[in-house]
């Protein structure tokens, strides 16, 4: 949408003034925004900063303190997402809404679905299936109606999301961190969508940490900081060092420096590993690699190409079905993951939410997950909550944590500090060895900066690091080595000067020197 087009278009949301608190913290504080008919105006803060909350507030999942709600001019009063979707209002979260066990089209549909049967009573199979066929195709989100959730990669749960949302005939899209689980091909097929939406007249409420992509599809960019509103720029006339210094208060790195040194010994070596998906199918077929001390090892790859799984079976989570892993020259195949964090290895899951933190335990409780059972946490079998939660203040203000309060639920915490949280327990205790999954995946500019300097720190203490990413600038620039994963299978191996070309090639499936039809 063209600067002139986004001022003179109607005005279809404003929030003035809206204030929310949770006890003595208060996470938005007197914020105002306006959105205006087909354009996508950029959420921008950091991780805490309030974006999530606000969001919540126009769905309906909150209650706002004070403040007002205008939707095409009339105040309205939005008491939970239903009367959200009433009055045209869509949002797809950073962390899905999906039911696993149902199939995509009734995922869609769940809620409205088209009726049939005899009394009209009953779910009309055929009509969701055509409905969300028809959706996938128009708007470039392929996914197959009759599949089951359960069974499909993070990047194509994203996709029902938005479909999801599509089928309720929304004028108003709210996107928490959409691209965060996507491929760059993917991204830009996600743009492409976004661009014919609102070009139909659709207005869209952007939410991401990732500032390239607001300068390169956003029309206006509004910044919060602790809970106020910093600034409202114009994408065309802004830079990614600007917008982070707005969000992050402060000069922000925005590529690690890498310096080169000597490499050690192997300290993870798998050999033609063989490991199967939740449906009992060949996730990693036939994959051998090694990581050295000192070294970061990056795997790129879709999505769903068998990431999830070679890094679990690594790390004793998964069990192996055929070739061997070994840690410091110990075959550990057979192990479990208490037995490899005994010996040093530590694990930072992509699924923070499920597989890195327990929601309903308190920060004190998680960073204890792993030695709770240890001195000076328990002796004789007696637990000592007390050491516990110093332990862990220490490493919340550490890794900055927000809020670093040891008691406070995980549950309560946004993605990003959930994410700062799992690094501060896997690191505080030493590893020599490091399986990082999406270690920055829904986080903001600043905490990225700071992940980033903890996993070269490692590197430069000689620690070996396996680090699996989606994002390719980020495998780029922490690797020293790249590996990319096709449909279970190593595919090429580059250097970090790859380009994008390069490895979007290889993450299709064409070994070196191979090109597309």
């Amino acid at each position: 949408m063209s600067e002139n087009a986004a001022v003179d278009a109607p005005v279809v949301l404003e929030m003035r003034g809206v204030t929310k608190r949770f006890g003595s913290v208060t996470a938005n504080d007197d914020i105002s925004l306006i959105l205006h008919r087909g354009e996508i105006l950029g959420l921008l803060g950091e991780n805490g900063a309030g974006k999530s909350t606000l969001m919540k507030i126009l769905y309906g999942l909150y209650k706002p303190d004070e403040g007002e709600i205008f939707v095409d001019g009339e105040r309205v009063e939005i008491h939970d997402p239903k009367d959200a979707v009433t009055r045209g209002i869509g949002m797809v979260h950073q962390h899905f809404t999906v039911i696993p066990p149902l199939t995509v089209a009734e995922n869609i549909v769940l809620g409205a679905e088209p009726r049939g049967g005899t009394l009209g009573v009953s779910l009309n199979m055929e009509e969701a299936i055509r409905a969300t066929e028809e959706l996938s195709e128009r708007y470039g989100l392929k996914v197959d109606p009759r599949a089951r959730v359960a069974d499909l990669s993070v990047g194509v749960r994203q996709r029902v999301e938005i479909l999801k949302a599509l089928y309720r005939d929304v004028r108003i899209l709210i996107l928490d961190e959409p691209t965060a689980v996507l491929t760059p091909q993917e991204t830009e097929d996600l743009f492409a969508v976004l661009e014919e939406l609102v070009a139909d007249g659709l207005s869209i409420i952007f939410i991401t940490h990732k500032l390239g992509e607001l300068i390169g599809v956003g029309d206006e960019i509004t910044i919060i900081r602790d809970g106020k509103v910093i600034g409202t720029v114009n994408a065309a006339r802004t830079n990614e060092r600007e917008l982070a210094r707005m969000m992050v208060g402060r000069d922000v790195l925005l590529r690690v420096e890498k310096v080169s040194h000597s490499y050690g010994d192997v300290r993870l070596f798998a050999e033609n590993l063989t490991v199967h998906s939740g449906t009992d199918e060949v996730a990693v077929d036939g994959v051998s690699l090694e990581v050295r001390g000192g070294e970061i090892l990056g795997i790129a790859g879709v999505d769903g190409n068998g990431q999830t799984e070679l890094a679990e079976a690594l790390a004793g989570t998964r069990p192996v079905e055929g070739g061997r892993v070994y840690l410091d020259g110990e075959d550990v195949t057979r192990l479990g993951a208490d037995a490899l964090q005994e010996r040093g290895l530590a694990y930072v899951p992509e699924d923070r939410a499920t597989k890195g933190l327990v929601q309903d335990f308190a920060l004190y409780e998680n960073n204890a997950l792993k030695t709770y059972g240890e001195r000076p946490f328990s002796r004789l079998g007696v637990i000592f909550p007390g050491i516990m939660r110093r332990r862990a203040a220490e490493s919340l203000r550490a890794y900055d944590v927000r809020p670093p309060d040891p008691d406070a639920k995980a549950a309560s915490l946004s993605g990003g500090n959930q994410q700062k949280a799992v690094l501060a327990r896997e690191l505080s205790g030493d590893p020599g060895v490091l399986i990082a999954s999406q270690p920055t995946r829904g986080v903001d500019v600043g905490a990225i900066e700071f992940i980033h300097s903890q996993i070269l720190e490692q590197r430069s203490e000689g620690k070996a690091i396996l680090l699996i990413s989606l994002e390719l600038e980020e495998v780029r620039s922490l690797s020293d080595r790249i590996i990319v994963l096709y449909a279970g299978e190593i595919v090429g191996e580059v250097g970090p000067d790859a380009t994008d070309e390069d490895l979007g090639l290889l993450m299709a499936g064409h070994t070196t020197g191979e090109k597309s039809a």
